[in-house]
């Protein structure tokens, strides 16, 4: 579990990254045109160097930022591009306005239609 550390006047701030993806998760649970979450699909460098992840969410600390992977089922009926588009805003915002952690990029990938 990776730990994003930030100082303060206060003291030290530590952020582990299972809190970013819940962040995360809420956030995308808003989102309307969402279905469901998805497991993410798995590359093929994470398939030799880590470990396979059902998750839905990943988060990749880069110094005093960070890149959050979403993966969704989406609800028949709704563009693809607008729901997307949503819930990269959406993340992006709950997670700097939640942690103050900077978000580099939101990737989104949708894993299927549902009715």
């Amino acid at each position: 579990m990776k730990i994003s550390n930030s100082k303060n006047h206060s003291g030290n701030l530590k952020i582990s990254r299972d809190s970013v993806e819940e962040i995360a998760a809420q956030a995308v649970g808003e989102i309307e045109g969402v279905f469901s979450l998805a497991p993410l699909p798995a590359t093929l460098k994470s398939f030799f160097f880590d470990r396979v992840s059902d998750k839905p969410i990943n988060v990749n600390f880069d110094q005093s930022r960070v890149c959050i992977n979403v993966a969704v089922n989406m609800k028949n009926g709704h563009k693809i591009k607008n729901v997307t588009e949503n819930i990269q805003k959406q993340v992006k915002s709950a997670v700097q306005s939640m942690s103050g952690i900077a978000v580099s990029k939101v990737n989104v990938y949708v894993a299927g239609v549902c009715s």
